[in-house]
């Protein structure tokens, strides 16, 4: 390194890699100028160079400084080391990885080089030239710790347990009997513990059980030590031992549910269905019964009964369960019994349950079967439970006269108003359950949850600018959109992006949809600093499963919202391509006096967002300790118009179908956008191929159906095949449709017929095919608009108290109601279905249901009415959009005494 340069130019090259080491960058500059003053093409030199100018930012001379350096000197390892540091600081993994080679070519035996591309190699699971990586690394230094346990990882992660084994082995036998000294005991006892767990993983079970117990002595973690016994103890069929093992395990914590698993599982009682046979009921009862006296203190043991038993004995469990915590005041009890709703008749139990005790509470100020009167605030969480009970049975009305009265009983519960808020949402009033939320939130302006569940009611809502300025309050000096950014806040970007797209402005709508998805990228990339302090640190079996994870990261809810988003925007703008770079709404849809105001709106919006970006770049620029100026960085696309200005949305949107369609294969909404998307590109073949993968997940969903009529009518109305390749297409086709049970010697309006006969009690089927009627025949729309029109809003088969629950939902009448306006372009059946689903739900403002915030806001309007739900003029909830801190008013609590 440095070799070709005389003694003093040579000690400069050396102060030049120790100032990049120590990160004084402007140092290392100054030492290669000096070189390169003298010996200007030292390609070396050049590439150092270059190297520090990456890390203050100046990209472009970078590389074009390390391409002359490679250019001058292409027999230099470091020339090419370099360069590779260059293509990994950018994240372009394979052409880092094609340096390092051509490094090694020149110098085989480099440590360095070869640890660097183990690591690039472990980053993008190259995990054959992993292997051999760390197998060369092995060989250059086997006294090294690291490298042996490197070499074993690899080979783990290349599905090759056994191997793995048989080199920790190894090196356990290059150790010392007394091995290891009292500061390396966790590290290997780590070390031991992974290894056993490659043997369970390889299935030997008996030999990681044996190795378990002769290592007993070394193993620092006693915890895991028991549960790796158990778990080996119980697959081998030693359920005896087992047993014992897991009752000394929930001695140490009752409350952990996977020891009550695999207690059952010793007994022979656990199904994964969670389906059991009576006798197997009554041996899990007893067994139950029995720990429950062991454990007298453990919440689990009382809670996991009631997901198993049936009838009198659910009933006799499930009082005892909810009488003491509703005593003590639990606000996270209905959050607790909410799985049991999915069990058939579990609900009404619980209902007729809780109606008892209210009544006995009202009544005697007691429980049933009890003497000692209760505390009033049993009765405010008796009341809190039925409210949301209620609220999950779609009985609005019950719901909120429920929480109202707990209201009245204690006004000062913050839980009340978010419970209502919740239910407002739930019935439809957004505005009135924003509102609520934040008068929670402003009755405890500490409370960061209280302020999030404000904020995301306030996005429900399309009130982004308040929720936006209700959010910083918890951000770091009161920064705006980067802080959030920063601390990776998707909840809230997924919520502002679907709050955007709603209004039509896509451009902000994408921008918050990509943020997510860089914040996976982000992600993606943090892990490389772990390849190697994980084996350094010996923290073996959480590595792989780090690595695990980060493989199916992509899977997760969060970037599919965000994908599925920016997908939907693509669409929609390639739909209606817009000539406003702010994102307006389509045409058709506004009249040119809307369209105007909205321009003007957007104008001063934007004008107002620039002067408060001045005022707190001017405020928030100050000097930190250290003598550094913090300069707040610029968003140079604020409103997401350079987004907006793709030449190819669908060619974009294709990008995050893959991932995807890579990563949620099982999820209808993938191929419902692949279909969409590759229908548009005109993709033949490829649109079929999501029509078959929605008919294997779900041949009877209304959207499967669509896609199936929408395709082969589409198909159908297509000009016959002239190139090979349309031939081709076509003859896959003809193949093809004859397998399509739906479709066997059937037309598409034969097959339609067909499935609304199947479920002609469904509203969403109904409509979908009422809208592949009108597809396949324009002539028949009054014929699809009655067909909708017919259907029956029905009783729901429940045992509750408090009248009939119908089946219909908010959410699918309001789409039916655009699909009405914007598909099938009736107006007056429209506005039918709006007054016929006012009624059915009258706390929506979207149907300006009767009790909705936005009627009693127009009344209040005209005659000086008071609104309810909390709506914008509540007496108890009196909010301003301007304010932000304190837009609560608590005059009903000045008269409170406590």
């Amino acid at each position: 390194m440095g070799a070709s340069l005389p003694p003093k130019e040579a000690n400069l090259f050396k102060l030049i890699v120790k100032s990049y080491e120590t990160k004084q960058y402007k140092k290392g500059l100054k030492a290669a100028d000096a070189i390169l003053k003298k010996f200007p093409d030292h390609g070396e030199t050049l590439s150092m160079k270059g190297l520090t100018l990456n890390c203050m930012d100046r990209k472009t001379d970078a590389y074009d400084l390390v391409r002359l350096g490679v250019k001058n000197d292409l027999k230099s390892h470091v020339c090419w080391h370099v360069y590779g540091l260059l293509y990994r600081s950018d994240r372009e993994y394979r052409e880092a990885i094609k340096c390092y080679r051509n490094a090694l070519r020149i110098d085989p035996d480099n440590i360095e080089i070869l640890r660097d591309l183990s690591l690039l190699q472990a980053q993008i699971r190259d995990l054959t030239g992993f292997v051999e990586t760390r197998q060369q690394l092995l060989h250059l230094k086997p006294n090294h710790r690291m490298n042996w346990i490197g070499f074993a990882v690899a080979h783990h992660l290349n599905s090759n347990g056994a191997k793995a084994v048989e080199i920790l082995e190894a090196f356990e036998g290059t150790l010392e009997d007394d091995y290891p000294p009292d500061n390396e005991r966790c590290e290997y006892g780590e070390m031991l513990l992974y290894k056993i767990s490659l043997l369970e993983e390889s299935g030997f079970l008996e030999r990681a059980l044996e190795e378990l117990h002769k290592k007993e002595p070394k193993i620092v973690d006693k915890l895991t030590y028991k549960e790796q016994e158990v778990s080996l103890l119980v697959k081998l069929g030693c359920l005896e031992e087992g047993t014992n093992i897991y009752k000394a395990l929930l001695t140490m914590n009752p409350d952990n549910y996977r020891y009550y698993e695999g207690l059952q599982k010793c007994f022979g009682l656990y199904s994964e269905n969670g389906k059991y046979s009576s006798d197997e009921i009554d041996r899990l009862d007893a067994l139950y019964k029995s720990l429950s006296q062991m454990y007298t203190w453990s919440s689990a043991v009382k809670r996991i009964p009631l997901d198993f038993l049936q009838g009198d004995k659910f009933c006799e469990a499930a009082v005892n369960y909810i009488k003491p915590l509703l005593t003590k005041g639990v606000p996270s009890l209905f959050s607790d019994l909410s799985p049991l709703y999915d069990h058939p008749g579990k609900a009404d139990i619980l209902e007729q349950l809780i109606l008892e005790l209210e009544h006995s509470i009202r009544t005697a100020r007691r429980y049933p079967d009890r003497t000692e009167k209760e505390p009033p605030s049993t009765l405010l969480w008796t009341l809190f439970f039925l409210a949301q009970h209620y609220d999950r049975r779609g009985q609005y009305d019950v719901a909120l006269s429920k929480i109202d009265e707990a209201i009245q009983h204690t006004p000062t519960v913050i839980d009340l108003y978010s419970v209502k808020s919740r239910i407002l949402k739930h019935a439809g009033d957004l505005v009135a359950a924003a509102s609520l939320a934040d008068e929670a939130r402003c009755m405890d302006l500490a409370d960061r949850y209280i302020n999030s569940e404000s904020v995301k009611r306030m996005l429900q809502a399309d009130q982004v600018a308040l929720a936006e300025k209700t959010a910083v309050l918890f951000t770091k000096d009161g920064d705006q959109y980067n802080n959030l950014h920063d601390m990776q806040c998707m909840w809230y970007e997924l919520a502002s992006g679907e709050s955007y797209f709603r209004q039509g402005d896509l451009g902000r709508a994408l921008k918050k949809f990509l943020a997510v998805e860089k914040h996976y990228a982000d992600i993606t990339e943090d892990q490389f600093d772990f390849h190697s302090y994980c084996l350094r640190k010996m923290t073996l079996r959480a590595y792989v499963e780090m690595l695990k994870f980060q493989d199916r990261l992509h899977s997760h809810a969060y970037f599919h919202k965000a994908a599925v988003g920016a997908i939907r925007c693509y669409l929609r703008l390639y739909d209606s391509p817009l000539n406003s770079p702010a994102g307006e709404e389509d045409d058709t849809s506004k009249t040119p006096s809307q369209k105007k105001k909205m321009k003007k709106q957007r104008k001063a919006e934007r004008a107002k967002k620039e002067a408060e970006e001045k005022n707190e770049e001017s405020s928030a620029s100050g000097i930190s300790k250290s003598g550094k100026r913090h300069v707040k960085p610029v968003d140079p696309d604020p409103f997401g118009e350079k987004l907006l200005k793709t030449e190819d949305p669908l060619s974009e949107s294709t990008k995050y179908l893959k991932l995807l369609q890579k990563n949620s294969p099982d999820s209808l909404e993938t191929h419902l956008l692949s279909f969409e998307v590759n229908m548009r590109k005109q993709k033949i073949l490829l649109a079929f191929q999501a029509v078959k993968q929605l008919l294997r997940l779900d041949a009877e969903n209304p959207d499967s159906h669509r896609c199936l009529i929408k395709f082969f009518h589409k198909v159908g109305s297509m000009s016959a095949p002239v190139t090979d390749a349309e031939k081709l297409v076509w003859s896959v086709l003809e193949v093809e449709r004859p397998s399509i049970s739906q479709l066997q010697e059937k037309t598409l309006r034969e097959a339609n017929k067909i499935f609304l006969g199947k479920h002609e009690d469904s509203l969403m089927h109904r409509v979908a095919v009422a809208e592949m009627l009108y597809t396949l025949e324009h002539t028949k729309k009054l014929e699809a608009v009655k067909l909708i029109e017919d259907s029956c809003n029905k009783v729901m088969p429940t045992n509750g108290a408090h009248g009939p629950v119908l089946e219909w939902k908010l959410k699918d009448c309001i789409a039916v109601h655009k699909l009405l306006e914007k598909v099938l372009i009736d107006q007056d059946a429209a506005l039918r279905w709006k007054v016929r689903c006012a009624e059915y739900f009258p706390y929506s403002t979207y149907f300006e249901g009767s009790r909705s915030s936005a009627v009693h806001n127009l009344l209040n309007n005209q005659d000086s009415k008071t609104p309810v739900n909390g709506g914008a003029s509540h007496p108890e909830i009196n909010q301003s959009a301007n304010s932000v801190v304190s837009n609560g008013n608590l005059e009903a609590l000045k008269g409170l005494t406590i």
